[in-house]
């Protein structure tokens, strides 16, 4: 008797093991994190680097440094995939960020290779609130000063279809 409970233990135990392992096989082939989004202009982007310079009044600050790539996308017309990061609370937004992670994914975890969040400003209108991917057009801007928003921006923007 006490060899049949053994075995039946030891059974119950495999089958429970072997359950989980398909399981979790499963759940790993069928939902993905996210779309992905990277593009060569996001490629680009990734590029924003940071030197710190040292004030009139000695304190020492991060200022963006933009490299010649980087540099050579100021002002041009161009179209990114993307997902939204609301900075208010709403459900339409006229200024909002646009990353190649979701909201609810965060961007400091995971792997390198993630670039710096473009502060999208609409030309007109607002866009409602999403968690799926989107693509928009604007021109790119290379901000310098952190009192105007993020170091990367695509200002008179407009959904694209």
């Amino acid at each position: 008797m006490f060899k049949y409970l053994q075995k039946s233990f030891l059974l119950v135990v495999l089958l429970l093991s072997f359950s989980y392992q398909v399981k979790s096989q499963l759940i790993q082939n069928t939902i993905p994190d996210h779309k992905p989004m990277m593009t060569a202009i996001w490629e680009k982007f990734d590029l924003l680097m940071y030197k710190v310079i040292t004030m009139p009044d000695g304190t020492k600050t991060y200022t963006p440094h933009f490299p010649q790539e980087l540099k050579a996308l100021d002002n041009k017309n161009v179209t990114l995939p993307g997902y939204m990061i609301p900075l208010k609370v709403g459900r339409d937004h006229h200024t909002f960020m646009l990353s190649v992670l979701p909201v609810m994914q965060c961007m400091f975890c995971g792997q390198n290779g993630i670039p710096p969040l473009v502060q999208i400003v609409m030309r007109k209108g607002k866009v409602r609130f999403t968690d799926e991917p989107f693509k928009i057009n604007g021109t790119i801007h290379l901000n310098q000063d952190p009192d105007k928003g993020a170091e990367i921006q695509l200002l008179d923007a407009s959904l694209s279809q």
